[in-house]
């Protein structure tokens, strides 16, 4: 691994990176030509890895552009680095700080770097991102639906048969491209053999977290934003919680679970038991969703379909 670590705060207009160990920084824009002054600079260092957060969605392009460009990148959780700051005593928080913060946190942790999507791949999240925001107009039509005078609601309940209407061809499309791919079709095969995974979790799975079945039971955990911290000083202990990571694939994990638990017959045990132990119901479902997520990752690390235990 070279011996330069590029840590990157993504905003939505420009980039902040920090190199280690020199302590270097650099602003560029986050537009086609800011990207491109990017990837040429970092071509000239001997990198060992470049480390962005998840934020949010506007990592996708700077992660995909460095990632053709044949240098080593990482996405890292967002609340992982925030530890790691406070941690390491650093209160204070900018766009600069934030890059030096991830790029320490890159040099101590040493993350894994992460293939990139194929162009099929990021059709497919286009997709499943579409449907997703499809959804959450029907959702916000429905509720005005129920507050509207008549003589609005003929006219939300025309959009409303719109919107579902784009949500059946859009369906269509992400079916299509599923089922077109043998690879693909391989993947959600294997991850419907799990009781609780439906064909949309997932497809969602599969666009928004190509590196499932690649990294280790940890690694996919802090990715996906399931990984528990502690809080805890000599004899206190504080409550574990989790945070950070891809919101859409925790999104559809906790629908797996919710299923899982009623009717995965290994997932259900273990939630009934972590109940019976005294968790919370809370605590007891993100268990779940984190020990479907090691179960999704082994099965297609193995190439192997679910069996009951």
């Amino acid at each position: 691994m070279g011996a330069i670590i590029a840590g990157i705060d993504v905003s939505k207009d420009r980039l902040d990176v920090a190199l280690r160990p020199s302590g270097d920084l650099f602003v560029v824009e986050r537009n086609a030509d800011g990207l491109e002054a990017l990837v040429a600079r970092l071509k000239d260092l001997d990198l060992g890895i470049v480390a962005l957060e998840a934020s949010g969605g506007f990592e996708t392009v700077v992660t995909a552009t460095l990632a053709a460009a044949g240098l080593p990148v990482a996405v890292v959780n967002p609340a992982q680095v925030r530890f790691f700051a406070k941690g390491v005593g650093e209160r204070a928080k900018t766009d600069p700080i934030d890059a030096q913060m991830i790029a320490h946190f890159a040099e101590v942790t040493r993350p894994r770097p992460q293939a990139l999507p194929d162009e099929k791949a990021q059709l497919l999240a286009d997709l499943v991102q579409r449907r997703r925001q499809i959804i959450a107009m029907i959702g916000a039509e429905n509720q005005r639906l129920k507050r509207a005078p008549d003589s609005l609601a003929r006219s939300i309940g025309r959009l409303l048969k719109a919107l579902e209407k784009e949500l059946s061809s859009v369906n269509t499309d992400i079916d299509g491209a599923v089922r077109g791919s043998p690879l693909w079709r391989a993947k959600e095969d294997l991850l419907q053999s799990v009781p609780g995974i439906g064909p949309t979790i997932a497809r969602t799975l599969i666009a928004e977290m190509p590196e499932l079945g690649l990294l280790d039971r940890k690694e996919i955990a802090a990715l996906a934003g399931l990984a528990p911290f502690t809080r805890q000083s000599g004899q206190w202990r504080g409550r574990s919680f989790i945070g950070g990571g891809r919101t859409a694939v925790r999104t559809a994990l906790f629908m797996g679970a919710m299923v899982a638990k009623q009717h995965n017959p290994t997932l259900k045990a273990f939630f009934e038991r972590l109940v019976a132990a005294g968790k919370p119901k809370m605590v007891a479902l993100i268990a779940v969703a984190r020990k479907l997520l090691t179960m999704l990752n082994a099965i297609l690390r193995d190439q192997k379909p679910w069996q009951n235990a």
